[in-house]
């Protein structure tokens, strides 16, 4: 069985566009797997859930930047942590057509699976087992790792899962210990460059094969529009995300 792994959308249509129709044309792969932050950064809010809740082969987690405009549309407290981000979040909450509440509401944290015999774990990242029902103001999501495969072994530890799939970390992650493969596609939404990365993992009895992937795409409109539409903190989500592009 082929599955796609994205990960950290970000608000970037045309990314997602692009990665959407590089699985399309293949026709074969069975489902996908979206690991979180499809919303925050990027303007294309309404659009990016539009196109993933409207797809039957499409499974979602929610991302720390997902629960964060989530609590702000709910009248709940707010990460003391994200605070930096919160007239960013504002904002999207504010933009964000309210249709898309409940559906938020309703996705899961986590997805286990078991497929052709492998387990497989689907997290935005790492929360600690007593930590995972608890609301995003109280910080559940652990601090992030630098990508090597000794601080995944730590950071999993008690994990046993044959493949474990997240984001939240933009850099790609792809590390493999004698029992687990611990695969971060990257952020499809944010890149200094006009690539988006995915991944594509075959599921076998007596194997599991992942296929690191990326496809170019137009995003020129796409960073247009943090100025056209006066996007909150827009020249250092540019320069910290996008790698200022529009400046090169």
């Amino acid at each position: 069985m082929k599955i796609g792994v994205i990960a950290d959308i970000h608000g970037n249509a045309p990314a997602l566009k692009a990665v959407l129709n590089e699985f399309d044309k293949r026709r074969d792969i069975e489902h996908i797997y979206c690991l979180g932050d499809m919303i925050g950064i990027g303007p294309d809010t309404n659009e990016v859930l539009e196109i993933l809740f409207s797809r039957n082969d499409v499974s979602m987690i929610t991302g720390n930047h997902d629960e964060a405009v989530l609590a702000l549309l709910k009248g709940e407290e707010h990460p003391l942590s994200h605070s930096h981000a919160k007239e960013h979040h504002q904002w999207i909450a504010d933009n964000m057509d309210k249709g898309f509440i409940s559906k938020l509401e309703q996705l899961p944290r986590t997805i286990n699976l078991t497929i052709e015999g492998k387990s497989i774990l689907f997290i935005h990242y790492h929360i600690e087992q007593a930590k995972l029902n608890e609301h995003i103001s109280k910080d559940p999501f652990s601090r992030i790792a630098e990508p090597s495969l000794d601080n995944l072994l730590s950071l999993f530890k008690g994990n046993e899962e044959n493949l474990i799939c997240f984001g939240h970390h933009h850099p790609l992650h792809f590390f493999e210990s004698n029992d687990t493969i611990y695969l971060n596609p990257g952020s499809l939404g944010c890149s200094s460059k006009p690539t988006a990365p995915y991944s594509i993992v075959d599921i076998e009895k007596d194997k599991i094969i992942v296929s690191l992937k990326e496809v170019s795409y137009d995003n020129t409109k796409f960073l247009e529009s943090y100025e056209l539409l006066q996007v909150p903190e827009r020249d250092f989500l540019i320069k910290v995300f996008h790698g200022n592009q529009l400046k090169q």
